[in-house]
C-alpha cells in the first residue's frame, strides 16, 4: 500500500455508470484522488463530464476482464451491467465481467495490499423463499436461466472475494445492493423506476409485467453511496485484523408493489398514462426486501433517509431534463 501521501488514491471500476458516478462525486468532494475505469458499455461520459477537468480525477477507458496495473490505496469494484436488458444482451461477457473482473481486481488488491469493495447484488438471493432477505440466506437461484449470467456471476465473485480473504488475508468489503434509483440512471435500462418515469413523462402507457403485486424496495442513490463509504472506511481492529468483510445488505427496507410504484409515478408526474399488463419475465423475483440489521450494527446505525416520494421527484426532474435536451 502507498504510504507517502495522506490523500487516498482510489480506483472505481464502472465509475461512469449510475452508481459509480455518484461515488466519484462523494470521494472527490472529501478530497480523495480518484481514477475512474469504465469500458462505457453501459456507463456514459455524460455522467462524468463535470469531473473531467478536476485536478484529482482521471478517466481510463478499459475493460476489467483484462488486467490493469495501477498504484492505488483502495478499490471499489462496480464494473458490470446491472439491468436485465443490458446484462442479457451479451450474457457471456456479463459473466466474464463479474468473474474475470473480480479475479483481476483481487489480484491488483493483493499486490498492493489494498482494501477492495465488491458491489454485489440482491440477485444473489434469486426468487427468495425467505422474506425479508438476511445475509445468512443462501438464495434460490436458477443456475441455467436467462438471468443466471448476472446472478451466478455475482455469486461467483463473492466466492472469489471470500477465498482471497481467507487464503491471502485480503482486506475485503462485500455489499449486496438492493434496487437503487435516482439521477443518472440509464433511461433505457429496462428497470421499473426509469421505465415508469420515462413512459409517464412521454405520455405512454405504463407497462407492468405480471399483475403488479410483486414487491420491491427502492433505495435513493445518495443513501446507498453513504453506505458504501461507511462500509469501506470501517477501521481495522487493534490487532490489525481487517475487520468485518460482509456480506452486508444495503437497501431500503420500505416495501412497495410494482403497481403502487406505477401509481406514485403517475401522480408525481401528473401524467395521463394508463397501466397495461404483460406477462412476467422468466425467473423474475416476486419479493425483494432487505433486512438491514447488519448494516445498522456495523455502519454506525446506517439507514436510508430519503423517502420514496422525495427520491422519485428528484429522479423525475433528471429524466424530464434529459428529455428536454434530446
Amino acid at each position: 500500500m502507498r504510504q507517502y501521501e495522506t490523500r487516498k488514491k482510489i480506483l472505481v471500476t464502472g465509475g461512469a455508470g449510475f452508481l459509480g458516478s455518484h461515488l466519484l462525486d462523494r470521494l472527490l468532494a472529501r478530497g480523495d484522488e480518484v481514477i475512474c475505469v469504465d469500458n462505457l458499455f453501459t456507463g456514459t461520459k455524460r455522467n462524468i463530464e463535470h469531473l473531467l477537468d478536476h485536478k484529482h480525477f482521471e478517466f481510463i477507458r478499459h475493460d476489467v476482464t483484462f488486467p490493469l496495473y495501477l498504484e492505488v490505496d483502495q478499490i471499489y469494484n462496480l464494473a458490470c451491467p446491472a439491468s436485465p436488458i443490458h446484462y442479457q444482451h451479451d450474457p457471456v461477457q456479463t459473466t466474464k465481467t463479474s468473474v474475470h473482473g473480480a479475479i483481476n481486481m483481487l489480484g491488483l488488491a493483493k499486490r498492493l495490499e489494498a482494501r477492495i469493495f465488491q458491489a454485489s447484488t440482491s440477485e444473489v438471493y434469486g426468487d427468495p423463499d425467505v422474506h425479508p432477505q438476511t445475509e445468512a440466506y443462501w438464495g434460490n437461484v436458477n443456475p441455467i436461466g436467462v438471468r443466471s449470467c448476472y446472478d451466478e456471476g455475482k455469486r461467483c465473485a463473492e466466492t472469489l472475494f471470500f477465498d482471497y480473504h481467507r487464503q491471502y488475508g485480503l482486506d475485503i468489503r462485500v455489499a449486496r445492493i438492493f434496487n437503487t434509483y435516482g439521477p443518472r440512471m440509464h433511461p433505457n435500462d429496462g428497470r421499473v423506476v426509469s421505465n415508469f418515469i420515462m413512459q409517464a413523462l412521454q405520455g405512454k402507457d405504463i407497462t407492468i409485467y405480471g399483475d403488479g403485486s410483486q414487491t420491491r424496495s427502492f433505495c435513493y442513490v445518495d443513501d446507498l453511496i453513504e453506505g458504501f463509504i461507511r462500509f469501506m472506511d470501517l477501521p481495522r481492529a487493534e490487532n490489525g485484523d481487517p475487520g468485518f468483510p460482509g456480506p452486508i445488505n444495503l437497501g431500503n427496507p420500505g416495501e412497495f408493489t410494482i403497481k403502487q410504484l406505477a401509481e406514485k409515478v403517475i401522480d408525481l408526474t401528473g401524467s395521463a398514462s394508463k397501466l397495461i399488463y404483460q406477462s412476467l419475465p422468466s425467473d423474475d423475483p416476486t419479493q425483494r426486501k432487505p433486512d438491514i440489521s447488519r448494516a445498522r450494527k456495523y455502519l454506525n446505525d446506517w439507514q436510508p433517509a430519503v423517502q420514496l416520494n422525495e427520491g422519485l421527484q428528484k429522479a423525475i426532474s433528471y429524466f424530464d431534463d434529459l428529455l428536454t435536451k434530446t
